[in-house]
């Protein structure tokens, strides 16, 4: 039996800088990558137990001392967006909201569903308007805690939302050595005219169901092995734990929806890319803002490889995302006319896409905001169709895979048989 989850909005204030921002950096440029990305929330939800002798009231007044002062170094964050133009960054302030959860901790992370985290968030994903951010913190009737942080898509990426997220939990837990973010993607990667080309393409705001499936560390492994290349029998090569997730994943989506033996169309797999390792130089990873592309496979249904040999060929394609290639985006109308061309694919349903992002070896688990670090770090159901995002369990050795499909895709794949032999039951998140 699903629980139902009452959560209720006690109140709504919002959080301001501690210190102004200079008048030289009250214009924050966006990039073409920024302009191109789709003005949706990412959302993320971190878990942690009971106050350890703080109160409820004290507790929210060290995360707003602390978001205050993280705002000042990112202040983007803290401004309003423009015509996908720029950040006015006028210190106007993010949205906090403090909501009361009227059940225990423990109980809800028995069985925690994507569906119901959304209820931990500020905002619905698509109500972005003009806000670079925006946090909710829940408190559960045990003294346990949800915090929950949406910042928009069109001005950061992954590798930017925890940059963000895990130097407001070093301001609160008391460090002094707190990354300073560099701005200024808009020199590397020009704003150009978009005209044309509307970066919503694809937001569904309805019929969209998400499930988590999750591969332990022994079932990862029998995968890998599965889609090894072994065309050098001495040494095959495996592929990643991402790559062989991604392949079955794939490769059952197919076979459940029983997509190959439909109309004749197009059919891509999709792969972000962080783009700051391979550019010349590299940028650090505090380098703020949308510095990250897909990597796009065609495969073929008529390949006989297991997973359409999704593996190969994304790999391939990856490998293809160099300093040659990101020297070729910084011109921009090339990348802009290319993904014109896709979006009416998609529109008119000549193409099938089916996209992948991994969080795993991301600094999941360390935001730490003098509590531990959290319990269980969850996302939320998304506006988008056929996507994955991989999450690395808290033990590190299994991935957690959130499935976004339409619903009549769902009740097909969440009774694969195969699918269902790879995966096992989520794990209960000990409450201490």
């Amino acid at each position: 039996m699903i629980m139902e989850v009452e959560v209720r909005v006690i109140s709504t204030e919002i959080i301001k800088p501690s210190l102004p921002t200079p008048d030289h950096l009250r214009s924050h440029r966006l990039s073409f990558l920024d302009q191109i990305s789709p003005p949706i929330f990412m959302p993320l939800v971190e878990f942690y137990g009971g106050s350890h002798g703080d109160t409820t009231t004290s507790r929210c007044d060290g995360l707003k001392r602390s978001l205050s002062e993280a705002l000042t170094r990112f202040y983007p964050l803290a401004g309003r967006v423009r015509e996908n133009h720029i950040v006015d960054c006028n210190d106007e302030g993010i949205p906090f909201v403090q909501a009361r959860v009227h059940c225990q901790l423990s109980e809800f992370l028995e069985d925690a569903r994507p569906g119901q985290l959304n209820r931990f968030l500020p905002y619905k994903l698509d109500d972005v308007r003009d806000l670079p951010a925006a946090v909710q913190v829940n408190f559960f009737d045990c003294g346990g805690i949800a915090i929950g942080l949406c910042i928009s898509h069109k001005i950061a990426d992954a590798l930017s939302f925890f940059t963000f997220l895990n130097s407001w939990a070093a301001i609160a837990r008391g460090d002094t050595d707190i990354i300073q973010p560099r701005f200024g993607s808009a020199t590397i990667f020009p704003p150009i005219n978009i005209s044309g080309f509307k970066p919503s393409v694809g937001i569904i705001k309805e019929n969209i169901v998400t499930k988590r499936f999750v591969f332990n560390a022994s079932n990862i492994s029998a995968l890998r092995e599965k889609y090894a290349d072994k065309t050098n029998i001495e040494n095959p090569r495996r592929p990643t734990r991402i790559e062989a997730l991604s392949a079955f994943i794939w490769g059952r989506f197919m076979a459940a929806t029983q997509e190959e033996f439909k109309s004749k169309r197009l059919y891509s797999v999709l792969h972000a890319v962080n783009l700051r390792t391979r550019m010349d130089p590299p940028l650090p990873d505090y380098y703020f803002g949308n510095i990250s592309r897909t990597a796009i496979a065609f495969p073929s249904l008529d390949s006989k490889e297991d997973g359409y040999g999704v593996v190969s060929l994304m790999r391939d394609e990856i490998k293809k995302i160099n300093k040659e290639y990101v020297e070729k985006l910084k011109d921009g109308e090339g990348h802009l006319s290319f993904l014109k061309e896709r979006a009416q694919q998609v529109t008119k349903g000549e193409l099938l896409s089916f996209s992948f992002t991994s969080l795993c070896r991301f600094p999941l688990y360390e935001a730490d905001f003098g509590w531990g670090k959290p319990l269980w770090v969850g996302s939320a159901s998304l506006t988008y169709k056929n996507l994955v995002t991989f999450f690395d369990t808290r033990s590190g050795d299994g991935i957690e895979a959130w499935v976004n499909l339409t619903a009549e895709d769902m009740e097909k794949l969440e009774i694969d048989k195969e699918l269902l032999a790879y995966t096992s039951s989520p794990l209960v998140v000990r409450v201490c």
